[in-house]
């Protein structure tokens, strides 16, 4: 188990007489990924600036490593500060500087560096995150998701060994949330550090998250990973599940309009077998090397084509979302299994004719496997049986998954 590396006993924190922090405990353990998640104003970010040391407890105690912070002398507690490192929820990139000076300015301000060594890690970082071919333009020059990413390599340019994220995909589309949390994954993953953020996006979040800690009206009343989480008895968490229970809905059809585009009169009738549902799991495997051999941009392109290959296929007859980092789930109402296979089959002639971001189906001719690669996109899918949770049928769909074509791409030199 990782180390235990930051801890809060009884803290509590007052404003005035207004109480925000009540009698908080909490563990944080070393290389792992930790969410607080929490209605607004709820205290999530007076907890956070009390784990980066911004504000000291009224009551309380919180240790670093087992030792109590209020012991350590100055020189120590620096020390500690300069492990934590800060991604802000508006990325707080400067307009006038280029994007080199962003990320070169936490080395300015807080170390000895010279010149030469803070280029040389700036230019790591800039390679490391792909973004060296951008060094020269200035904020308002990239998108959103390129300015997030400046922001991420700013934070490990001091190479630190906590970093912490607020609200990081506020005002992100569906789609550049996903890559803003798994980038924020593969990272972390990559360069070991602890991460430590706060979230509204649930169910995102869980993908990316080892632990998960609910402040509910300045207490924390859960901590543990997701499975864990339906065991917990509380209004907030109920509300929760009542969240997902309407995603299920929406999902398998409750209020879905006969009028919807594709639907004939008789797929429109329910059959007289009861829960006539059918779901479709599709998976980009191997997406660790993607991300190795292609890069972050690459892979987003390649996972994007995946979904919009379905969704391209089954728009009119399905609702699709995407499920998990390389995962797509297309439910089709009013669908028996032997109709839905004729579909998939419709559809994998489709990718197979289209390709996948670019690259065209193998063949089979055989790959120089130094330069080149193969990635396989499986799926599965089963007839839901009545009164069947939305997971429990996916769950199914995933273990009849089987290969339906394997593309062929170049890796990056």
């Amino acid at each position: 188990m990782e180390e235990l590396l930051i801890e809060f006993k009884n803290v509590t924190k007052r404003f005035g007489e207004r109480t925000v922090l009540d009698n908080v405990d909490l563990r944080i353990r070393d290389g792992q990924v930790t969410t607080i998640i929490g209605k607004s104003g709820t205290g999530k970010s007076v907890l956070l600036k009390h784990i980066i040391g911004l504000l000291s407890p009224t009551e309380g105690t919180i240790l670093f490593r087992g030792r109590p912070i209020h012991e350590m002398n100055q020189n120590e507690f620096d020390a500690v500060r300069d492990q934590f490192s800060y991604c802000f929820q508006n990325n707080a990139l400067f307009d006038s500087l280029t994007i080199f000076h962003n990320i070169a300015l936490p080395l300015q301000q807080t170390t000895k560096m010279g010149k030469k060594e803070i280029e040389k890690r700036v230019l790591e970082k800039l390679e490391q995150l792909e973004l060296d071919e951008v060094s020269e333009k200035y904020p308002s020059e990239l998108s959103g998701g390129m300015q997030k990413r400046v922001a991420l390599a700013r934070a490990l340019v001091t190479d630190p060994k906590i970093v912490l994220f607020d609200e990081p995909t506020t005002g992100q589309d569906p789609i550049r949330k996903n890559a803003i949390l798994r980038m924020i994954a593969q990272n972390q993953k990559r360069f070991g550090f602890t991460t430590i953020m706060i979230s509204h996006d649930i169910p995102d979040v869980f993908f990316i998250s080892n632990r998960i800690l609910i402040l509910y009206d300045g207490k924390v009343i859960f901590q543990g990973n997701y499975h864990e989480l339906d065991k917990l008895e509380h209004p907030m968490v109920d509300e929760y599940i009542r969240s997902l229970k309407d995603f299920e809905d929406e999902f398998f059809g409750s209020d879905l309009e006969r009028d919807r585009p594709g639907f004939s009169e008789k797929d429109l009738k329910p059959s007289e077998k009861a829960g006539n549902v059918t779901v479709a799991i599709f998976t980009l495997d191997n997406l660790d090397e993607l991300l190795e051999k292609l890069g972050q941009r690459r892979t987003d392109e390649i996972v994007k084509s995946l979904g919009e290959c379905v969704n391209r296929h089954f728009g009119d007859v399905g609702i699709s979302n995407r499920v998990a980092r390389n995962q797509f789930a297309t439910v089709l109402n009013y669908t028996d299994t032997a109709k839905a296979e004729n579909m998939l089959e419709g559809f994998t002639r489709e990718l197979r004719e289209h390709g996948l971001g670019g690259a065209s189906v193998d063949t089979g001719g055989g790959i120089d496997s130094e330069k080149s690669f193969c990635i396989m996109v499986r799926a599965g899918l089963v007839e839901r049986n009545p009164g069947e949770g939305f997971q429990v049928t996916t769950d199914k769909a995933r273990s009849r998954q089987k290969e339906i074509a394997r593309f062929l791409f170049c890796a990056i030199p």
